[in-house]
């Protein structure tokens, strides 16, 4: 028995001898390892770089290559395929200081919705500069304070967006003082559509704000450039002959403009407004509120219509047919409207046309 206890106390001493001893031996092999994969790590940290350079440039070629062989394959899968991008000229680029003895000043064909300054160049006249903006003399010499046809290189000049008047706004006045001391129609002034009013439905305007009179005529000035008022001829039925009859009796208030898409024709004596021409009754009454106010649109099955707006009475109905002459209603002021008038429009396959061009 003592000998048996005595063997198990050796096999105890032995494994702990081993255990230290394998202990030892593999803490000593672990702190060398550290030491040189430390050693290795700052080898591989002092090139850093070097290989990732090589592999960038190797890999930018490789697509650039890629990109070389398959192009041509790509642009054949797009309309006009058989167009090879390799083979396109080269297009040759012009010298920016290129002289060109016909250059000359590029308005722009935005519409201007406010006054605008323009230098004087060499060659420019009155006449030229009006041309140029689309105004008449008159409008250039009154808005700059110009008695005569002189002017000078480096000069400024204002421009107003349309022919006419730029006022600004005094205590005490309104669209129609305004209209009547500028010898011209309120309704021009309310349907410019830059010009801005304090309340919408009456129109007030507020004391220092600058209003554009389109037509208006400087008081007790000498106009060179007269406006033309024209009175219509009375429209009566007449046999249908595929053009367009005067549609109402008055004075011509405001023409074609960009901004205005039609004729006004005006009239105290609110006459009876006559269809232009025959056709089909597409709109009858004012079914959207807006500026228009009660109107009638006529479809003549040709490719034209007519519209007349601001009236008082409607005598149609929707889809009712009207003979060239025939009364569809009542010339009034209803809508965005200042006093009794007829909106006249010519409209082809949706653009519109100058009435006066095609009235009869």
């Amino acid at each position: 028995m003592e000998e048996i206890i005595k063997l198990l106390e050796d096999i105890k001493t032995f494994a702990i001898e081993l255990y230290g001893f394998v202990y030892k031996t593999l803490h000593l092999s672990f702190l060398k390892f550290e030491d040189k994969k430390g050693i290795l790590v700052a080898a591989l940290y002092k090139q850093r770089g070097k290989l990732a350079r090589r592999l960038t440039h190797s890999g930018m070629a490789t697509l650039t290559i890629l990109g070389v062989m398959i192009a041509p394959i790509v642009a054949q899968e797009f309309p006009g395929g058989s167009v090879n991008p390799w083979e396109i000229a080269t297009s040759t680029v012009l010298s920016a200081t290129t002289e060109d003895p016909g250059i000359d000043t590029l308005v722009s064909d935005k519409v201007r919705d406010k006054i605008i300054e323009y230098e004087v160049a060499e060659g420019d006249t009155i006449k030229s500069v009006a041309q140029k903006f689309g105004v008449d003399e008159d409008t250039l010499r009154w808005q700059n304070d110009l008695t005569g046809d002189k002017i000078k290189i480096g000069q400024t000049l204002e421009i107003l967006p349309v022919t006419g008047i730029a006022h600004k706004v005094s205590k005490g006045d309104t669209v129609y003082s305004i209209a009547k001391r500028y010898d011209t129609e309120a309704q021009g002034i309310v349907d410019f559509p830059f010009n801005t009013f304090s309340n919408d439905e009456t129109f007030e305007l507020a004391i220092g704000q600058l209003v554009i009179v389109p037509d208006g005529i400087k008081p007790a000035a000498i106009q060179t450039s007269p406006r033309i008022r024209q009175i219509t001829p009375d429209a009566g039925t007449v046999v249908a002959s595929g053009q367009f009859v005067w549609p109402t009796a008055g004075s011509i208030t405001q023409r074609f403009v960009w901004y205005h898409k039609g004729v006004d024709i005006a009239n105290r004596g609110t006459p009876a407004v006559l269809a232009a021409d025959s056709g089909r009754v597409e709109i009858s009454g004012w079914p959207d509120g807006n500026g228009y106010g009660n109107r009638v649109l006529i479809n003549h099955g040709n490719g034209y219509k007519t519209l007349y707006a601001h009236l008082s009475r409607i005598y149609v109905i929707p889809g009712q047919t009207v003979a060239r002459g025939a009364p569809i209603g009542q010339m009034g002021s209803t809508g965005r409207s200042t006093g009794p008038h007829l909106h006249f429009e010519i409209i082809q396959n949706g653009a519109y046309l100058n009435p006066l061009n095609y009235l009869k």
